[in-house]
C-alpha cells in the first residue's frame, strides 16, 4: 500500500463518521449521503496522489462529499421536494444553532437512525454500519447472526427509511428519551467492536474505542440526569483503563490474570468508579450501571485471586434479571468457576452450548477449553481449543488460543506417555 492509499485508509477509519454525518445533514437522505461519501473517498485517491495529502483530510472529504451531494440534489427532479428536509444552514448563516439539542453531528445522526419506526436491532445495526463505519461481518458477529442475515436486515432497514420518508432531522428534546436505549446500545457495541476487534491483526481498534468514549461523554453532557448514561460511560472507562496491559510488547494477548496491574490507568478508574457510584445512587439501576459495578470490582482488586468473586456472581445474577442474555450467562460462568470451581462452571457452560444464539461464538468453546484445562482433562480441552481457534478471526486471540492448544496437547501426550 502506497502513502496515499494508507492516508485514505486511515481517513476512512478516523473520519468516516464525521464525513457521513455532515453529508447527511445536507441530503436528508442517508443512502444518498453514503453514496456521496464513498465517491469522496474514491476521489481522494486521485486528488491526493496529484496534489498531496491535505493537512485536514476529514475536512477535505466532507467538503467533497457535500459538494457531490448538492450537485446531485440540484440535478434531481425532486430537489424542491427535498428542500424542506435539508438541515444544513447556508454558508453565510451562523453555524451555531442554539435550539440544537445535540452537540455533535455523529451523535445527532445516531439519534436520527435510532428512529422508533425501525425495529430495535435494525436501529442499532444500521447506525453501526452507516454512522460508525463498522463492517457488516463485524456487526453480524456482534449480533451472533450470519453475515447474509445481517446484510438482509440492513437492506430492509434502508428500504423502510425510504418508504416511510423518515427525515434526517435533529430530534427534539421530547424525542430523546424513547431513543436513548438504542443509542446506548450503539455506543456500547461500537466500544465492544473496538475493545476486541472481531477480525484483523490487532487486538484493539483504538479509533473505535476512542470514538465510543467521546460519544458517551457527549451523551452525558446532553442527558446528565440519566443514570444509564453515567453507567455506560463508567463501564467504558473502567474497561478501557486496562488497555495498556492487555497486550505485550509484541502485540500478543495478555489475559486478565496475567496483566501487569501497574499499567492500568488509575485516574480513569477513579473517574469510572465515581460515575458508577453516582448511577447507583439514583436508585434506577440498569444493565450498564451493573456492568460498570462488575468492572469496578475487577479494577480495584490487587490480583485475580483477590477479586471479590462472590460479589461478581451476585451482580451477574442481577444483570441476568435485567438483561437475559446467553453472553451474560457465559460471563457469569467464568465467575462461578472462581467461587465454586471449574467443574460447577463447566456444567453451566455445557448447558449454554445448547443455545443456538451462541453457535459460532468463539468465546463459548474458549471458556469451555479453559475450564477443561484447569480440570486436567487435556484431551477434551484440546478439542475445545481447536473449535475456538477455528471460529476466532482476530489474530491476537487466535495466536493466544493456539499457544494454549499446544500446551494442553503437550500435557495430554505427557500423560499418555507416563511422563
Amino acid at each position: 500500500m502506497n502513502d496515499v492509499e494508507e492516508a485514505v485508509a486511515d481517513a476512512h477509519r478516523r473520519e468516516w463518521a464525521f464525513v457521513l454525518a455532515a453529508t447527511a445533514r445536507v441530503t436528508g437522505d442517508l443512502d444518498l449521503a453514503e453514496e456521496c461519501v464513498q465517491d469522496a473517498y474514491i476521489a481522494a485517491l486521485d486528488a491526493w496522489a496529484r496534489d498531496g495529502v491535505p493537512r485536514k483530510p476529514g475536512a477535505w472529504l466532507t467538503q467533497t462529499a457535500k459538494r457531490k451531494a448538492l450537485d446531485l440534489l440540484r440535478r434531481d427532479k425532486v430537489f424542491r421536494a427535498k428542500m424542506p428536509l435539508l438541515v444544513e444552514p447556508d454558508a453565510e448563516m451562523n453555524l451555531t444553532d442554539e435550539t440544537d439539542e445535540i452537540p455533535d453531528d455523529r451523535l445527532r445522526l445516531i439519534f436520527t437512525c435510532c428512529h422508533p419506526a425501525l425495529a430495535r436491532e435494525a436501529q442499532v445495526a444500521l447506525t453501526l454500519r452507516l454512522v460508525c463505519g463498522v463492517a457488516t461481518p463485524d456487526i453480524s458477529r456482534a449480533f451472533l447472526v450470519s453475515e447474509p442475515t445481517m446484510a438482509a436486515r440492513l437492506t430492509r432497514a434502508k428500504k423502510k427509511i425510504a418508504a416511510a420518508r423518515i427525515p434526517y432531522r435533529v430530534p427534539g428534546a421530547a424525542d430523546l428519551p424513547e431513543r436513548l436505549d438504542a443509542v446506548l446500545s450503539v455506543i456500547h457495541l461500537l466500544y465492544t467492536t473496538g475493545h476486541t476487534a472481531p477480525s484483523g491483526a490487532d487486538l484493539v481498534r483504538a479509533d473505535l474505542v476512542e470514538r465510543a468514549v467521546a460519544l458517551a461523554r457527549m451523551l452525558l453532557a446532553l442527558m446528565p440526569d440519566e443514570p444509564e448514561v453515567r453507567g455506560l460511560l463508567a463501564l467504558l472507562l473502567l474497561t478501557d483503563a486496562r488497555r495498556a496491559a492487555r497486550t505485550d510488547a509484541l502485540g500478543r494477548l495478555v489475559v486478565l490474570e496475567d496483566q501487569d496491574r501497574s499499567l492500568w490507568d488509575r485516574a480513569v478508574i477513579a473517574e469510572g468508579r465515581d460515575l458508577a457510584v453516582a448511577a447507583f445512587r439514583t436508585g434506577r439501576v440498569g444493565r450498564y450501571a451493573v456492568q460498570a459495578a462488575i468492572a469496578s470490582l475487577h479494577a480495584v482488586a490487587p490480583s485475580t485471586a483477590a477479586t471479590d468473586w462472590r460479589q461478581v456472581v451476585a451482580l451477574y445474577d442481577v444483570l441476568l434479571r435485567i438483561w437475559p442474555s446467553p453472553v451474560v450467562a457465559l460471563n457469569r460462568a467464568v465467575a462461578v468457576a472462581m467461587v465454586d470451581g471449574p467443574e460447577k462452571a463447566l456444567e453451566e457452560v455445557d448447558l449454554l452450548a445448547t443455545d443456538e444464539r451462541l453457535a459460532g461464538y468463539h468465546y463459548l468453546p474458549a471458556v469451555r477449553a479453559d475450564l477443561l484445562r484447569r480440570l486436567s482433562r487435556f484431551g477434551q480441552a484440546a478439542d475445545a481449543y481447536r473449535a475456538a481457534v477455528a471460529l476466532a478471526d482476530n489474530d491476537a486471540e487466535r495466536e493466544f488460543l493456539e499457544i494454549r492448544l499446544a500446551e494442553v496437547v503437550d500435557s495430554a501426550e505427557g500423560r499418555s506417555s507416563g511422563g
